[in-house]
């Protein structure tokens, strides 16, 4: 390939828009530049269960995700306000075809492991050829259509890409951990590392690790990019600690006795009424919503398609009607939640209007293909009353199945020969059996056998890669983080040939040719209106498929958490944004502390500049 050059640039976008902060940004909005240095913070994990190695780039069960986020530094960092905007880092310029044919990355020169070695192009083209070799299934239909890593100089590579149609293929290169070539050549890769600390680039390093138990990081005082726009006013504490448990329930209560301080609670009940300490009435532990505005990651019950049961449409809409949202959310959830309409909860993407001219041109081509309900209707998730009696949707239930070849007989509908329908629900993580026993009495009520089973982690991870299972609840993407500009992720998520991948996240197990060529149009979509039409049409397939039963989702992110610590008077839109957060006190301090404490603060800034940002405002509590 002859040797062009663009422009070099400090950020990238998906489709070439300008990004939010130009080249001589200081800092993001979203930090105070001048947040101070010092003190610590443990959290409990947001994984159920105890890990099983460190490094999240393999699969091979239960792993440590901050050691992704704090450990190792990417060639560029993702903005926490933008939909999918880089910023050099590792990188220190970027340059990108006109043509979407290869990108390229000029080293900043200062970059480092911990051990002083310089990070090398070397290490970036390893980085890319282990992941897409030995690291999990996830970076293959990532990085499928690199074609090769070309070192141009010292400091200096450039991706070749097989074609200029997947316009989120540079950004997600850029969002490479870098990874050294001299540490990992004499370790087992696949295995994740084990429990030995690994070798990093980024703002902490592991400092102790108590096998599946907890880990501790502590900060690199001298980090080579401490002082660069993308990270001032981040990473300030100089200990953290990652605590993993195995109970909701132990950690919910922990917390409350002031045995960590932040917690991420992913269970209504719990956070509306599993609070109770004294420490909430006066502030002194807070327990609030963040990140309101940001979308949120789909979940759902799956069916896996590899099931002979269901393998027809109609039976898998009859067992969708059945589950009683409405009254599952009323009596067990405490009306925390929102029904889920679509595969892109809170997000531009979501389907929720009838398609307009643009759609329907990407759809027509696919009539026949795709149900007919696609063209003239908008998916809306089956409603009851709340009263917990949906007779009015047995009785439809039993006529799709019915008309799927099931009849009842002995008190149990049966197909022609013979066969009982009846299936399990397999959960490993805890927390799913209130949600699922109601559902297993209304299916019960009509002839339908519905088995709850609960196994370990471990378990639940080899079941889980042999698609040994016949509905799990699911999260889309895996990692819980919402899909906001997407890509060839998709593939990975409702892919064919990701559906019997060990590792991938096609848990449906679907092939379906009409969402490969969805999938493909946007991935190929040159500007983001295209890429929200190919989006919206996927998403309406996806739905009138019946290949999930849609959950719910909240309002934001709740969290409890003690409060000692401050945070910038801006919340990322995307993020809760943890790693801008400092710390005030060593002891958790009430409302009325806490309000001095950063007035005290304000004055102080006041009196240095007129331009520095507002005080933390005081957090919201329920106890209040």
């Amino acid at each position: 390939m002859p040797q062009v050059f663009a422009a070099p640039v400090h950020a990238l976008t998906v489709y070439g828009e300008a990004s939010k902060y130009a080249a001589d940004f200081q800092h993001f909005d979203y930090v105070d530049p001048d947040a101070p240095k010092g003190g610590s913070m443990s959290r409990a994990s947001e994984e159920i269960g105890q890990f099983n190695y460190l490094t999240p780039y393999v699969d091979q069960g239960i792993s440590v995700s901050q050691i992704d986020t704090w450990v190792y530094a990417p060639l560029a960092y993702r903005s926490l306000d933008e939909p999918y905007t880089v910023y050099g880092l590792v990188a220190q310029k970027m340059e990108r075809d006109p043509d979407n044919l290869w990108v390229r990355f000029y080293l900043n020169p200062k970059a480092r492991f911990d051990d002083g070695t310089p990070i090398t192009v070397e290490d970036v083209r390893y980085t890319w050829q282990t992941l897409i070799t030995q690291g999990s299934f996830s970076y293959r239909p990532l990085y499928g259509d690199v074609k090769d890593a070309v070192i141009e100089a010292p400091g200096q590579i450039r991706f070749d890409f097989k074609t200029g149609t997947n316009r989120t293929l540079a950004l997600d290169l850029a969002s490479l951990r870098i990874l050294p070539e001299h540490w990992w050549k004499t370790r087992d890769f696949t295995k994740g590392g084990g429990f030995e600390p690994p070798l990093g680039s980024g703002p902490y390093r592991v400092s102790r690790v108590d096998p599946g138990r907890s880990v501790s990081f502590e900060r690199v005082k001298d980090w080579w990019g401490k002082d660069l726009p993308v990270s001032r006013g981040l990473y300030n504490f100089d200990g953290l600690t990652v605590n993993f448990y195995g109970d909701t329930d132990v950690a919910r209560q922990l917390v409350q006795a002031g045995s960590f301080d932040y917690n991420r609670e992913f269970s209504s009940a719990g956070y509306v009424v599993g609070y109770t300490a004294p420490s909430l009435q006066d502030g002194r532990l807070q327990k609030t919503i963040l990140a309101k505005r940001r979308p949120v990651a789909g979940q759902g019950f799956v069916f896996n398609l590899d099931k002979p049961m269901f393998q027809d449409r109609r039976v898998r809409e009859a067992l969708a009607m059945l589950w009683d949202f409405e009254w599952v959310n009323g009596q067990i959830m405490r009306n925390f939640y929102v029904r889920e309409q679509t595969y892109f909860p809170k997000s531009e993407m979501a389907a929720t209007e009838l398609p307009d001219a643009q759609e329907l041109s990407i759809l027509e081509p696919l009539r026949g293909q795709v149900p007919d309900e696609v063209f003239d209707q908008v998916w809306r998730a089956p409603k009851t009353d709340g009263s917990g009696y949906i007779r009015d949707k047995q009785l439809k239930a039993l006529k799709l199945l019915a008309d799927a070849g099931w009849h009842p007989k002995n008190n149990r509908l049966v197909n022609a020969a013979g066969q009982p329908l009846e299936f399990s629900f397999l959960d490993g993580q805890g927390g799913f059996e209130r949600l699922v026993l109601p559902y297993k009495r209304v299916l019960a009520q009509i002839g339908i056998t519905l088995n709850f089973r609960r196994v370990d982690s471990a378990q639940y991870m080899n079941r889980l890669n042999a698609r040994d299972y016949d509905m799990i609840v699911v999260t889309l993407p895996s990692n819980g983080n919402p899909i906001l500009s997407p890509g060839r992720e998709l593939y990975n998520l409702f892919g064919s040939q990701s559906a019997r991948q060990v590792g991938s996240s096609n848990a449906m197990v679907l092939r379906n040719p009409a969402v490969d060529r969805l999938i493909d149009g946007l991935v190929a979509a040159n500007n983001r209106n295209d890429m929200l039409h190919y989006a919206r049409a996927l998403d309406r397939v996806l739905l009138w498929g019946f290949y999930m039963i849609p959950n719910y989702y909240s309002l934001g992110t709740p969290v409890v958490y003690a409060n000692r610590f401050g945070k910038p008077a801006i919340e990322p839109t995307y993020d809760v944004g943890l790693e801008s957060w400092w710390e005030v006190s060593r002891v958790p301090l009430s409302n009325v502390q806490m309000a001095a404490q950063m007035a005290a603060r304000l004055a102080t800034q006041s009196s240095v500049s007129n331009d520095r940002p507002a005080p933390t405002p005081v957090p919201e509590t329920e106890g209040q």
